[in-house]
């Protein structure tokens, strides 16, 4: 978004509606994000995770101040990582990756309440139009983008690189030998990750999903259509 300001491709109230958006996300979304981590991973044997203070939904847990800020600059961010003991589960790699699927799963049901809001308003608009057509017209623009952030943070952590969430799901597919001997280069692939930000097509995945996703939420508005 500051590329997008920057370079004169975003107005005054667009960009606020996106601020907008990302606060709602920081502060409600990518809690239960790291929630939903938590929550399954208690679920699967974790049991120690109720006393690390993450299983909360309370955004001060889980809000990393870096993070948040390059949301609202980037688009792009995350909270603190929820700690997870796999020595607890039956089967660390399979604890470990469906602990991990949890997040972007969280974001997906996010935005598709995004989309059911987003169809509901469009079902009573007429009832405020034109009066508040003003209004109509943030409301939606709002629920839209909403919806694409939380599409795009499900797309983006589930890319199989690591520290993403997506490196621990394909883990789950891989030999121990393999596993550990990505682990040793971590690092470096976190350097990856911030290259392949701008190479890979991330928003065209997200638009397909995001797209998907709109389908699905107006099915149940069909009848009053």
């Amino acid at each position: 978004m500051l590329f997008q300001l920057i370079g004169g491709r975003l107005d005054f109230l667009t960009a606020v509606i996106q601020i907008l958006a990302y606060l709602v996300i920081i502060f409600l979304i990518l809690p239960f994000h790291e929630w939903a981590h938590a929550f399954v991973a208690k679920c699967l044997g974790d049991t120690g995770m109720k006393y690390r203070g993450r299983l909360t939904l309370n955004p001060l847990e889980h809000i990393d101040p870096i993070g948040a800020l390059c949301m609202i600059l980037f688009g792009f961010g995350w909270a603190k990582p929820v700690p997870i003991d796999d020595r607890n589960f039956k089967n660390p790699k399979v604890g470990m990756g469906l602990s991990a699927l949890a997040g972007p799963v969280a974001n997906l049901l996010a935005a598709l309440v995004g989309g059911l809001l987003y169809n509901l308003v469009l079902i009573i608009s007429p009832n405020f139009l034109p009066d508040y057509y003003m209004v109509v017209s943030v409301v939606l623009s709002f629920l839209m983008f909403y919806t694409y952030a939380n599409v795009t943070l499900a797309v983006f952590n589930l890319l199989p690189i690591p520290p993403l969430d997506g490196s621990k799901i394909l883990f789950m597919f891989l030999p121990d030998k393999i596993v550990y001997k990505i682990y040793q280069y971590e690092r470096f692939f976190f350097i990856a990750v911030i290259i392949l930000i701008w190479f890979l097509p991330i928003g065209f995945i997200s638009n397909v999903v995001t797209d998907f996703i709109m389908d699905i939420a107006s099915l149940p508005f069909i009848p009053f259509r």
